[in-house]
């Protein structure tokens, strides 16, 4: 399998980029059309698990990370 990236957006979704297998609760794979997908970290978005873009009407604030 190619290098998978993830990366935390500020205020925002995870986006991950490379070949991934994406699976539902139940085991069942998503069908993924891109190598680069952006999953919800807000709870909000109306496409779970993949960001909408509500994080950004609701004024969503996650901590600040890092090494």
């Amino acid at each position: 399998m190619p290098d998978v990236q993830i990366t935390v957006k500020p205020n925002g979704p995870y986006v991950v980029s490379g070949e991934v297998v994406l699976l539902d609760s139940s085991g069942a794979p998503y069908r993924l059309e891109k190598t680069t997908i952006a999953l919800c970290r807000c709870g909000q978005s109306e496409n779970k698990p993949f960001c909408d873009g509500t994080h950004a009407q609701i004024g969503f604030s996650a901590p600040v990370a890092g090494p």
